[in-house]
């Protein structure tokens, strides 16, 4: 009896593995963690990134020494100027003070911006390729993976088209730069 069952298990077609493997997806994801790490366009963009944000860092650096050494010279000399050339002085180093805390906060108000847009235009090369490449092969809907906002906890690796994505991605950006 034992074998006869067995026989008869074996015999009945694996349609749900057949159904999965034969029908075309509609639903694919992408690992953006893979993606950002792996695509061109990202590595150039944190490079000018980098640059900029040391440039300017350096920049600020150079500013708040000189601004230093300014007030260890009037400390020096503080107790042998007249009281009005004194309270002119640090006046002056206050207003200095200050205008060097608004340079500092501006140029990081414009670090951010040219972040934001560069962001922007780095989701818009994604989007607009991922839309394309969606018709192109069918897709209905992509999703987008990340382990810091994990909106899809489990996905088949066979709906997993990353690899793909960054492939061709590289690939159309590589010829944007030539």
């Amino acid at each position: 009896m034992a074998a006869c069952n067995q026989n008869k298990t074996a015999d009945k077609p694996a349609a749900t593995t057949a159904a999965t493997v034969d029908s075309k997806e509609t639903i694919v994801y992408i690992n953006s963690d893979t993606l950002l790490s792996k695509y061109e366009y990202t590595k150039d963009m944190n490079k000018r990134l980098e640059e900029k944000g040391k440039a300017s860092q350096s920049d600020l650096q150079a500013k708040g020494q000189a601004f230093q050494r300014e007030v260890a010279e009037y400390q020096k000399s503080a107790a042998t100027l007249p009281a009005d050339q004194r309270q002119a002085t640090e006046q002056r180093l206050q207003r200095k003070q200050q205008e060097l805390q608004g340079y500092q906060q501006n140029a990081t108000a414009e670090f951010q911006n040219v972040q934001g847009t560069e962001s922007a235009k780095q989701y818009d090369k994604i989007a607009d390729f991922t839309k394309a490449y969606a018709k192109e092969k069918g897709y209905k809907l992509v999703l987008l993976y990340s382990k810091a906002n994990p909106t899809v906890l489990y996905g088949d690796p066979s709906l997993d088209v990353t690899a793909d994505v960054i492939k061709r991605l590289n690939e159309a950006y590589a010829k944007d730069k030539k």
